[in-house]
Formats: structure tokens, C-alpha cells, sequence
């Protein structure tokens, strides 16, 4: 292991010159700080095999990797996923997430902000191990007139560079949210796109679905399914709610004659029948208090924003998995679709 260790060490070391380099002066401090987020998550990882063999370690955080190490091997054994050394060593890192998300858009648009790096390309949030940075980015895009969102982070992937941890962040998730997050993270390293978020994110949001079905028909714990399709037809109801805010919020943007004012008023009408339309919801019993959290920061074009990256193109992966139910030729033909122009992908899966 200590051979293994070093190897990363040296690995992280010189990916982040590199990184630096492309980038330029004017990005070496947003680079360095994440070097040192990178840096202190693979010190901080261990094999899972060798903690389990630890006498020392409390029985829930040993229960949960062994779950984990089952997940991991479904992963790669029934779901076709990368089996490699991801997800199967841990990390503590002593904070409830690994990454604070910044995402902006301008103040009448629904279109986020693109920031560009080196290996992801063009993505449409910008990432900070620290929350006071991502916080004080947050408060200048703001400054800016811009609609702004930070989120905590539970995983995320490298793409296959590091050999990515399960971390504290996520490991204490419900079973099905445990499993779906490294069948998503790993799906990224199976398929990714360089410079289209939505399509990298919707289709990892597809394999994390149809992997969390098909580990729950292997459990064979009914219960939890049941469970589980409640959870899910929630997130659509939610999810349509958002969806209905966001092609009004469209319309009214793509209106050319309205004035700054006229549009600011009627922007803000449109989100506040969204917040008494999900007291509705709520009050009818239809939605439960599970996202009560998200729906208190406020809604603004960013928010919508964040959760369209996910979903905009999830039904026309989902209509091409149902026509691929065997996964290996789901991948084929998601593989043909990354070749495509994002043009091309786009107009594809949205007429799926």
C-alpha cells in the first residue's frame, strides 16, 4: 500500500501543475485550493478491506462498509460499471460535504454560467472545498446582478484520474441514496462528455435510477421497493413543479417588449405562486416534508437552474434504456449520442 500511496501522491502533484499551467496566473488560487482539497481527501483515504480487519472500528461504520463493498461489486458485476480501486477505500473528512457548488446565471435568463478547466471542459458550476470560498464567489456574482445558488456536495468524481473514496459525506445515506451516488459517480467515469453538463448529468441520473431498481429486485426486500417508487413519484410531482416555473420563467423572458420593471415584477409573481403551489402540494398530501430544506433558500433562476442539469434530458435516456434494457447496448448507443454535436444530442433526446 505505501507504494500505492506515493504513486497517487505524485500523480495529484503533477495533475495540478498541469492544471495550473493551462489555466494561467489569474486561476492559481482557485487551482491551489483545489490541490489542497484533493490532496487531503486521498490522504486521507484507506483501502475498506484493511479498516474492516481493524478491531477498532464501531460496528455502524463497519456495517456500512461492508454494504458498500457489496454495492461496489453490483456496480461492476450487474450494472457493467468500472471496476477499478473507486469506491473501494474511505475517507473522513470530518464535514458534512466534499465540495460547495457555485452556480449563477444572469438575472432574466435560465441559462447557467459555463466555467471552463482542463479533463471536465465547460461545466455549469464552479466548485470549492471550502464554503467561506464558494460563499465569497457567490457574494460577487451576486453583486453582479446575477441569480445565484451554493449547494453542499456529497460526491463527486475525478473521472477515473484518482481513484475516488466513499466518503463520511455519503456513507450514513439510506441504503438506496448510498447505492444510487456511486452507481451515478461511476457512471461518469464509464461515459463523459467534455462542456455538456446536462447530458453527462442526466445520464448518470439514469444510471443511478435503473441501478438502484435493479439492487433492490436483487435484495429482494419488497418494502424498501415499495418504499423507494413513493420516494420517486414525490420527485416527480416535485420536480414538474420546478419544470412548470422554469417554461413560464422562459416565456417570460423570451418576450422582447417588456421593460426591465415589467419583467422583474412578473418574474417574482411567477415564483411566489410556485411556493404557494407547493404549500398545496403539501397540504393535500401530496408532497411530504423531505424537501421543505430545499424549497426554504427561495427560489431564483439559479436554483431551477441547478436541478435542469439533472432532469432536462432524463426522459429521453430513460426511453433509450427502455428500448436497451440490456445495459452494455444502453452504453453503445449513449457512447454514438457522445460523438454527436451537443446539438445533435440534444434535439435526439429531447425527441425521444
Amino acid at each position: 500500500m505505501p507504494i500505492k500511496k506515493y504513486r497517487l501522491t505524485i500523480g495529484s502533484i503533477l495533475t495540478i501543475l498541469l492544471l495550473i499551467f493551462l489555466q494561467g496566473c489569474s486561476e492559481l488560487g482557485y487551482y491551489l485550493q483545489c490541490a489542497k482539497g484533493q490532496f487531503e481527501l486521498m490522504q486521507r483515504a484507506k483501502p475498506i478491506a484493511s479498516l474492516l480487519e481493524s478491531n477498532d472500528l464501531p460496528p455502524t461504520v463497519r456495517n456500512r462498509l461492508e454494504l458498500v463493498q457489496t454495492i461496489r461489486n453490483f456496480a461492476s458485476t450487474e450494472l457493467k460499471l468500472p471496476d477499478n480501486e473507486s469506491y473501494r477505500s474511505y475517507a473522513d473528512l470530518e464535514r458534512p460535504y466534499v465540495v460547495w457548488n457555485v452556480v449563477a446565471t444572469k438575472e432574466f435568463s435560465l441559462q447557467p454560467q459555463q466555467w471552463c478547466f482542463p479533463v471536465a471542459g465547460c461545466v455549469s458550476y464552479r466548485g470549492y472545498f471550502n464554503q467561506t470560498d464558494a460563499e465569497s464567489l457567490a457574494a460577487t456574482l451576486r453583486e453582479e446582478n446575477k441569480d445565484v445558488d451554493v449547494y453542499g456536495v456529497q460526491a463527486y468524481s475525478t473521472l477515473n484520474w484518482f481513484s475516488d473514496p466513499v466518503l463520511n459525506t455519503f456513507l450514513n445515506s439510506p441504503e438506496t441514496r448510498l447505492a444510487g451516488l456511486i452507481f451515478h459517480e461511476l457512471a461518469h467515469q464509464l461515459i463523459y462528455v467534455q462542456g455538456d453538463s446536462s447530458f453527462n448529468e442526466a445520464f448518470a441520473q439514469t444510471v443511478q435510477l435503473e441501478g438502484v431498481k435493479r439492487w433492490l429486485q436483487h435484495q429482494h426486500d419488497p418494502q424498501t421497493w415499495i418504499s423507494y417508487q413513493h420516494s420517486l413519484k414525490q420527485q416527480q410531482i416535485f420536480h414538474q413543479l420546478l419544470q412548470s416555473a422554469r417554461n413560464q420563467l422562459d416565456t417570460l423572458y423570451s418576450q422582447p417588449d417588456l421593460s426591465e420593471s415589467d419583467r422583474r415584477v412578473m418574474k417574482q409573481q411567477i415564483l411566489t405562486r410556485t411556493q404557494e403551489r407547493f404549500s398545496q402540494l403539501k397540504d393535500a398530501g401530496n408532497l411530504d416534508t423531505r424537501f421543505d430544506r430545499w424549497m426554504a433558500k427561495g427560489l431564483n433562476n439559479a436554483r431551477l437552474a441547478s436541478l435542469a442539469t439533472y432532469y432536462e434530458l432524463l426522459p429521453g435516456f430513460q426511453n433509450l434504456l427502455d428500448k436497451n434494457s440490456n445495459l452494455p447496448a444502453f452504453y453503445d448507443q449513449v457512447r454514438v449520442l457522445s460523438k454527436q454535436t451537443k446539438e445533435q444530442r440534444q434535439l435526439a433526446l429531447l425527441l425521444k
